[in-house]
C-alpha cells in the first residue's frame, strides 16, 4: 500500500491511497474459506461446495467490503501519524466506474486543513468585567418582598387602595385567559386604579391594554403572552375578580429570620441586610462571568482572522448529514455556522497553546459541586461524599450529561485564563444599572 498527499494549498489537500492485491488478498482468501465451510447452496452437502462456486458467488461483495475497509483504517491511521489537523471528513473524488476484477486500485480524497493562526488576548480596547453589586434600594425591596411573603393575610370584601387582587384577565379573540394576583401600584394611570377601588369579588372590570402597564414585560406577565405580541397590544380585556386580600408585612424579628435561614444564622435587620446583599452579589457573579465570556468570545471571533477551506467545508456538509443537501442549502449552512466554527477553532488554539486539559476527575468534581447546590435547594446541606459520588456515577453514565458538564468545564478553565490573561478593566454597578447598560430596553 502506498499513500501519497499533494497540498493543493495553505487549506486544501488530496490524498491518494494506493492498494495492491497483497494488502487484502490473505484476508479476503480467509473469508471465502469460512463461507465455504457454512455456504448453503442448492445440490451441494454444506461444507462440500466447490471454492470455484463460493468465489463467483461471494468474492466480489467480499473483495469490496474488505478493500473498503482497509481504505478507512489506512486513512485514519496516515492522518493519525502525519498529525494531519482536518475539518469536517475527508471527502472521495468522484472517478471512474472501479474495475473490481482488476487487482490493484486507486482511490483519492480531498481534505480541508485547518488554518494556522494565532490568538491575541491582549486586546487593545479593554473588555468590561462588571462587578455588580446589591444597592440599598435592591436590599430594601427585597426585606419588603419577605416581609410580604411571610406576612399575614386577611381576606376582605372590596378592594381598597392597597389590596391584593386575585382575578382572571380574559379575551376571548386573542386566546387570553389567565388568572394572576395583582396590586394596583402597578397599573400606569390613575384612572385604572378608580376602576378598582370599592369594587368587590366577582365583579368584571373592562380594560384597555394599551398604557395599562409602564412597560411590554408586566403587560406580557399579566396576559401570559409572547414579548413580541404585547408591544403596542391595542385591545379590551376583562378582569373578573376572584379575591380581594390585604396582608400585613411580617416583623423583622428573630421568628423571621430563622425561617428564612435557620436557627440564629441572622440576629438583626442589620444581620439580615447583609445576608441578602451577601446571597445576591453571589448570584450576580454568575451573570458578570457569563457576559465576560460572551464579549471575549465576541471579541476572539471578530479579531483572530484566517481564512477557512470554504468551499470543501461546502461540499462535506451537503453529505455529511442524514440527508443529503443540494450546494445552495449546504451553502446557507456553512454560513450560518461559521462562526460557531471560527470560535471552535479559536478555543481548541487557546486550550492547545495554554496547556488546558479537561480530565474525568474535572468533570466528576464539577457534577458533584453541581448535585450538591440542588441538594441544598431542598434543605440537604450537608450529604456525604458516599452520597455525591452515587448520584454522580449515576449522572456521568448518561453521556449527553458527560458532554454538558465537559463543556462548563472547558468554558470555565477559558473564563479562568481570560480574567488572568485578557485586557480586562472592572466596572462596579447596581444591578439595574448593569441591565439598563447591558440589555437596555430588551430586558
Amino acid at each position: 500500500m502506498n499513500i501519497t498527499r499533494e497540498n493543493i494549498d495553505a487549506l486544501n489537500a488530496v490524498v491518494k491511497v494506493d492498494i495492491v492485491k497483497e494488502d487484502y488478498n490473505d484476508k479476503v482468501e480467509k473469508i471465502l474459506v469460512d463461507y465455504k465451510k457454512t455456504a448453503n447452496i442448492p445440490g451441494f452437502r454444506k461444507g462440500h461446495v466447490p471454492m470455484g462456486m463460493v468465489k463467483k458467488q461471494y468474492g466480489k461483495a467480499v473483495l469490496v467490503d474488505e478493500v473498503n475497509k482497509l481504505l478507512q483504517d489506512a486513512l485514519n491511521k496516515y492522518l493519525t501519524e502525519e498529525k494531519i489537523d482536518v475539518l469536517g471528513q475527508p471527502l472521495p473524488k468522484q472517478q471512474d466506474e472501479i474495475n473490481w476484477d482488476s487487482d490493484s486500485f486507486s482511490f483519492e480524497f480531498e481534505l480541508g486543513l485547518a488554518p494556522e493562526f494565532s490568538v491575541d488576548l491582549n486586546s487593545k480596547k479593554a473588555i468590561t468585567h462588571y462587578n455588580i453589586v446589591a444597592d440599598d434600594k435592591m436590599i430594601d425591596e427585597q426585606i419588603e418582598r419577605i416581609q410580604n411573603q411571610y406576612g399575614k393575610i386577611t381576606s376582605e370584601t372590596e378592594v381598597k387602595k392597597d389590596s391584593e387582587i386575585t382575578g382572571t384577565f380574559k379575551n376571548e379573540d386573542k386566546e387570553i385567559d389567565n388568572t394572576v394576583t395583582i396590586t394596583l401600584d402597578k397599573f400606569k394611570g390613575k384612572a385604572t386604579e378608580k376602576k378598582f377601588i370599592g369594587a368587590k369579588p366577582g365583579d368584571v372590570i373592562t380594560l384597555k391594554t394599551k398604557g395599562l402597564y409602564e412597560d411590554d414585560h408586566e403587560l406580557m406577565n399579566a396576559l401570559k403572552i409572547q414579548h413580541d405580541d404585547a408591544h403596542g397590544l391595542d385591545i379590551e380585556v376583562t378582569f373578573t375578580i376572584n379575591e380581594v386580600n390585604s396582608r400585613e408585612a411580617a416583623d423583622l424579628d428573630q421568628d423571621l429570620f430563622d425561617k428564612l435561614f435557620g436557627k440564629d444564622v441572622v440576629k438583626s435587620a442589620s444581620e439580615l441586610k447583609a445576608k441578602i446583599k451577601e446571597d445576591a452579589e453571589k448570584q450576580f457573579v454568575q451573570q458578570s462571568d457569563q457576559k465576560l465570556l460572551n464579549d471575549v468570545t465576541e471579541h476572539l471571533v471578530d479579531n483572530t482572522k484566517f481564512d477557512l477551506p470554504a468551499e470543501f467545508l461546502t461540499k462535506w456538509m451537503q453529505v455529511a448529514g442524514e440527508k443529503e443537501m443540494d450546494e445552495a442549502t449546504a451553502k446557507e449552512e456553512y454560513e450560518k455556522s461559521e462562526k460557531s466554527l471560527r470560535y471552535q477553532l479559536i478555543e481548541g488554539k487557546l486550550m492547545q497553546d495554554n496547556d488546558l486539559k479537561v480530565d474525568f476527575e474535572d468533570v466528576k468534581t464539577n457534577a458533584k459541586n453541581m448535585i450538591k447546590m440542588q441538594m441544598a435547594q431542598f434543605g440537604q446541606l450537608n450529604p456525604s461524599e458516599k452520597e455525591l459520588d452515587d448520584i454522580a456515577a449515576r449522572v456521568l453514565g448518561n453521556q449527553d450529561e458527560v458532554r454538558r458538564i465537559s463543556e462548563q468545564v472547558v468554558s470555565q478553565k477559558l473564563l479562568d485564563l481570560y480574567k488572568e490573561k485578557a485586557n480586562i478593566k472592572a466596572k462596579e454597578m447596581s444591578y439595574d444599572a448593569f441591565v439598563k447598560e447591558v440589555y437596555g430596553d430588551k430586558a
